[in-house]
């Protein structure tokens, strides 16, 4: 069943571009036809260039150790469709999806919905059987077309804000950042990460326009901080702080000691993975899905705190990304393991060799296969060297 819906609907996991479909009109069809599960449901809608992934696993974990029950909605998955959709860190058991694509399949919709509007559908009818008290929903691509944009949430938080899938959101930061202001609503108060002053007055136009209260994350609360290894982590979780006290206003009471709880349980709980994850210590083995510019040099910024001995850099990503640019983020002294993915997005060898083109890296290696490029780096490196595989989530689905 779970093969029939891959080749129905298109997929963005798998097309790219060619699957977005800049409209809201098929999800609200599709909720139409599941008889409207989303309205005996709360929300809390998140957008962001990056970010937004460990913000909705953290605000998910810590409500669960507050003994809720709460749904959680993220993509893209990385070993198995059922990660989307979570209840309480438990994943759609998959006779419940196969049921759902039955029962799809049975409706006979008169238009063809993508692969991420028939998911989301299927997540929030999961939430209204489960009879969750609050759920956390992650945007797909950009906000204001997104399929996820149908809901009436209780808190919209926006985190960061960087260049991406310009195809469909736009050239400049200023469109991108207009996008994501698109999930803000009235009646909805909006928690905004840490974006440039500039950005800030969109968010903040769009806000006083739908007569709501933009909430900036609290850059000096450095409660939770030792649980952090990079600034970037501890930026986001300061935006999940702010959320949490707004969360609080909409009749979810948090104690101080479900926080650290929920920091600790986050993979257990939601199955949170993939962010300076260290995998092993001799040689230090890192992996990271940060695929973007802003992204990638956060990580690298970070393992330039935390690395030991020499550095070897495992990096795959997909073909629609900015290489070129990205390429000059990666520092010239450590020694490169290029590789592709068995996800059909991957950047062939080809692409790789012309990002990297003329930039004087001290050793650089090609690969078809991820695990082989990681196998290579650890032939060629010692214990006390450090390891990084980094730049896209399906690279690490390669090895999870």
């Amino acid at each position: 069943m779970l093969d029939w819906l891959f080749k129905q609907f298109p997929s963005y996991q798998v097309m790219g571009a060619k699957a977005f479909k800049p409209t809201l009109e098929n999800t609200h069809e599709i909720l139409e036809a599941l008889n409207h599960p989303e309205k005996n449901l709360t929300f809390v809608h998140v957008a962001g260039s990056n970010g937004k992934g460990s913000v909705c696993s953290y605000l998910s974990s810590i409500l669960t150790e507050a003994g809720y029950t709460v749904g959680l909605f993220t993509s893209p998955h990385i070993a198995d469709f059922t990660e989307r959709i979570r209840t309480n860190g438990k994943c759609i058991p998959m006779e419940d999806v196969n049921r759902f694509i039955e029962h799809i399949r049975s409706a006979n919709l008169d238009f063809k919905p993508s692969f991420f509007e028939i998911t989301f559908g299927m997540a929030l009818n999961h939430f209204n059987t489960e009879n969750c008290d609050i759920c956390i929903i992650e945007t797909g691509l950009g906000g204001r077309l997104d399929a996820t944009n149908v809901i009436d949430p209780v808190l919209s938080v926006i985190t960061t804000i960087s260049m991406e899938h310009t195809d469909m959101l736009g050239d400049t930061l200023e469109k991108i950042a207009a996008e994501k202001a698109g999930i803000i609503k009235p009646n909805t108060n909006v928690v905004l990460g840490a974006v440039e002053p500039n950005l800030k007055l969109i968010f903040e136009t769009v806000a006083k326009t739908k007569g709501v209260q933009l909430i900036q994350a609290d850059p000096s609360d450095t409660s939770f901080d030792q649980y952090f290894v990079a600034d970037y982590q501890k930026e986001n979780f300061k935006t999940v702080l702010t959320a949490l006290d707004q969360v609080e206003l909409a009749g979810f009471p948090i104690d101080h000691h479900h926080i650290a709880a929920g920091i600790e349980s986050v993979q257990t709980n939601t199955g949170y993975f993939g962010r300076l994850q260290i995998t092993n210590r001799s040689p230090l083995t890192i992996f990271d899905v940060s695929h973007n510019s802003q992204g990638i040099e956060a990580t690298l910024q970070a393992i330039k705190q935390i690395k030991q001995g020499e550095l070897h850099i495992v990096y795959g990503t997909s073909a629609d990304k900015d290489i070129s640019t990205i390429s000059y983020l990666f520092p010239l002294d450590a020694s490169y393991y290029f590789t592709e993915f068995k996800n059909p997005r991957t950047a062939q060898i080809d692409d790789l060799k012309s990002a990297f083109n003329g930039i004087n890296l001290k050793s650089t290696n090609y690969y078809k296969n991820a695990q082989e490029a990681l196998n290579a780096a650890k032939n060629k490196s010692s214990e006390s060297d450090t390891i990084l595989v980094i730049g896209s989530f399906f690279l690490l689905s390669d090895f999870f």
